[in-house]
C-alpha cells in the first residue's frame, strides 16, 4: 500500500547542509557510506522524516553507520529526541563529533551497543516512538528488533527496494509480530506497533 505524503521534514538551515554534506563525503572517504551522490543519500533519507508522525518525540536510528539517516532524520525533524546505534565504536566515535559539529548534541546521542541486548533492557525496551534503519539483515528480523524497542502505538520505518520490486514481507509474520502493514512512503515502508492484545502481551514471528 502507498499513501502520499505530506512532507514532515523541514527545510536544513544552509551552513549545516555544507557540515552535513562534509560529514558525509568523509564517511564516503573512509568506506563508512555508499560512493553515490551526497545530494540522492539526502533525499532517501527524508523519506524516513516524512513517515514520521507528527506526535513523535523519541527515536532510534539502528545501525545507524555514518549516520544515514540519523543525521538527516534529525536535522528534518527538530521537535525528535534521538538516539543513533551502532555497534562499531569507530563508527559511534566519528557520530559523535558529526552531532556537536551540527550543533544537535542537545537533541540527539550516540549509543555503541548491540541491538539484541538493548531490547533486553528495560531502559530502552518499549522506550522509543520511532524506530528506524535502512536494513539490519532479513526483514522479519529488523522487524523484530525493532518492534521490541517502540511503544505500542509507534512505528517502524525501514528502507525499502524499488516500488516495481516484489514484496519481501510475509503478511502472516508481520501479524505475528503484532504489526499492521507495510505502508508506503516514497523510498521507505511504515509498520505499526500495534496495542497488546494477547493474554500473555507478547508476540513472536516462527
Amino acid at each position: 500500500m502507498t499513501l502520499p505524503v505530506m512532507p514532515n521534514s523541514g527545510s536544513f538551515d544552509d551552513s549545516k547542509v555544507r557540515v552535513l554534506e562534509r560529514i558525509l563525503r568523509e564517511a564516503q572517504r573512509t568506506g563508512a557510506l555508499t560512493n553515490v551522490p551526497v545530494s540522492e543519500i539526502i533525499t532517501h533519507s527524508k523519506w524516513f522524516a516524512d513517515a514520521i508522525p507528527k506526535s513523535a518525540r523519541k527515536a532510534v536510528d539502528l545501525g545507524s553507520g555514518a549516520g544515514v539517516p540519523g543525521l538527516i532524520v534529525a536535522l528534518s525533524c527538530p521537535q525528535l529526541h534521538l538516539v543513533l546505534v551502532d555497534r562499531r565504536v569507530g563508527r559511534t566515535d566519528t557520530l559523535v563529533r558529526a552531532i556537536h559539529a551540527l550543533d544537535i548534541a542537545d537533541r540527539v546521542t550516540v549509543r555503541c551497543a548491540e541491538i539484541n541486548e538493548m531490547t533486553k533492557d528495560s531502559a530502552w525496551a518499549k522506550h522509543f516512538d520511532v524506530a528506524m534503519s535502512r536494513g539490519l539483515g532479513p526483514p522479519i528480523e529488523t522487524l523484530n528488533l525493532s518492534r521490541d524497542l517502540v511503544k505500542p502505538g509507534g512505528v517502524i520505518i525501514v528502507s525499502e527496494p524499488p516500488p516495481d520490486s516484489s514484496s519481501r514481507w510475509n503478511s502472516q509474520q508481520v501479524l505475528a509480530l503484532g504489526l499492521e502493514g507495510p505502508v508506503r512512503f516514497g523510498a521507505v515502508a511504515m509498520f505499526h506497533v500495534k496495542h497488546l492484545g494477547p493474554e500473555n502481551g507478547e508476540f513472536t514471528a516462527s
